[in-house]
């Protein structure tokens, strides 16, 4: 069924009023009518069944038929410290790695990044309306938050000041420390992932965080693009560490 989020301020009862950018994706792009069937999630992991009772131009309202906890959301919560690519590959980065089951993308502003865009509050919502429809694809429980841009000095003292948690950071010369072997003996529940833009993180800057505790590991003889490192690194997670 088709699957649209909603704040729990739009639940009354037994009835869902959506509205905004869904009523038209709902009644013009769906063409769906009343009586058709929809999913809808809170954004707290719970999960509704609904019958669809009536359609405006500003609002559809949907009537329960069946709520249920969301079970795609993992235990562990995963944070991914990006460094801002170039052109458009964040958009990739967000899209794929909110389907792999991130809890939080943080755009990190780093020495070598070239992107240091003038608009951000834009590129925040952008990335936040992809991160929102990678979530409704692939059955999240939650729409991940895209939090404000960062530079690498407020990201490190962010992941380093909460407890339970690990810091890893995949970094080129880094020849003697696997991941796989930071896995095998991690028992945090939260993962701070750190993966530099496209020229890589600075010499000081990987210093930095190895000062604060983060871990620099190594993710095999072959040099990946920053747009294809964090998929790897949170599928290697999510396999050891999550609900694969």
């Amino acid at each position: 069924m088709p699957r649209f989020f909603v704040d729990s301020s739009q639940i009354s009862g037994e009835k869902i009023y959506i509205t905004g950018d869904d009523v038209k994706h709902i009644s013009r792009v769906l063409r769906l009518r009343t009586e058709d069937c929809i999913t809808v999630c809170d954004k707290c992991k719970t999960d509704y069944d609904c019958k669809i009772s009536e359609i405006s131009s500003d609002r559809v309202v949907a009537d329960i038929v069946k709520r249920y906890e969301n079970r795609a959301e993992s235990d562990l919560e995963l944070v991914l410290y990006q460094g801002l690519p170039k052109s458009d590959k964040m958009d990739y980065i967000v899209q794929k790695c909110v389907e792999m089951g991130v809890s939080r993308v943080v755009p990190v502003i780093t020495k070598r990044a070239v992107s240091r865009p003038s608009d951000a509050d834009k590129k925040i919502s952008r990335w936040q309306k992809i991160a929102a429809e990678a979530a409704k694809q692939s059955g999240r429980g939650i729409v991940p938050d895209i939090s404000d841009m960062l530079t690498f000095e407020q990201a490190i003292r962010e992941a380093t000041g909460e407890s339970d948690s690990i810091g890893i950071m995949p970094y080129e010369c880094e020849m003697q420390t696997k991941l796989r072997e930071v896995l095998l003996s991690c028992a945090a529940k939260r993962i701070n992932i750190f993966i530099g833009p496209e020229g890589g993180f600075d010499e000081l800057e990987v210093s930095a965080a190895r000062n604060s505790g983060i871990k620099t590991v190594t993710l095999g003889p072959r040099i990946m693009r920053t747009e294809t490192a964090p998929i790897a690194v949170c599928a290697a997670v999510m396999y050891q560490l999550g609900d694969w």
